[in-house]
């Protein structure tokens, strides 16, 4: 069947911006009706979008997969070490978040190097260290070329790529997604911009209490 996009990244700010207080959060991406039979009738139900299964190594070269994800919400985004324009600003702010929910056991951050040639496992554990992460609450992620920009673009719909006319070669989006237990996209925020990572937070402490009944 043909799977429509619901939702487009322009549109994710205002949804996720939108008073929630009483509903819960949209899930967003990709959809696709399929037909069940329930008590004898036939109902629609709804495919959501999900996140594939993937394998990286982190900053401390330790393999991290979809499964180190299972039962826990997180935030991810795309970056690289050397980024001299909106990487210091987003992981400043996602800095901001990480301290918030820091050993929160239901809450992980994930960053996906884009520079496949220098960000190894080594370079990646210098960046957390100096921004004094330590543990794997926070993953920074080294991977083939492939899948890096794979996922960002098909799974979180980011974009993210090589391009040889950008002074640093590299060309990233600055969205912080937020991810529920079930691997769908819930939300999507501008990392650079403070009201939006203030947003962020707030609908965080929403989804755990969606998916765990509290926000602890």
């Amino acid at each position: 069947m043909r799977k429509v996009l619901f939702f487009a990244l322009a549109t994710f700010i205002f949804q996720s911006c939108s008073d929630t207080s009483d509903k819960k959060l949209p899930i967003l991406g990709e959809r696709e009706p399929v037909e069940k039979t329930i008590d004898g009738k036939q109902v629609i139900d709804t495919i959501y979008q999900t996140v594939p299964p993937f394998s990286y190594l982190n900053q401390d070269s330790i393999a991290v997969t979809d499964k180190d994800f299972d039962n826990k919400i997180y935030v991810t985004d795309f970056f690289f070490t050397s980024c001299n324009t909106i990487c210091p600003i987003m992981h400043r702010n996602m800095l901001n978040v990480y301290n918030k929910f820091k050993d929160n056991p239901k809450v992980k951050f994930l960053s996906h190097s884009i520079d496949i040639k220098y960000d190894l496992p080594s370079r990646l554990k210098t960046y957390a260290t100096k921004l004094g992460i330590e543990g794997n609450q926070w993953e920074f992620v080294h991977g083939s070329r492939d899948s890096i920009f794979g996922i960002a673009a098909k799974s979180y719909l980011v974009s993210a790529f090589e391009d040889s006319t950008d002074p640093q070669g590299l060309v990233h989006q600055g969205w912080f997604i937020l991810v529920d237990t079930k691997k769908q996209l819930r939300g999507a925020y501008d990392g650079t911009k403070e009201d939006q990572v203030k947003q962020l937070m707030n609908d965080m402490e929403q989804l755990l209490k969606e998916e765990f009944g509290d926000a602890k």
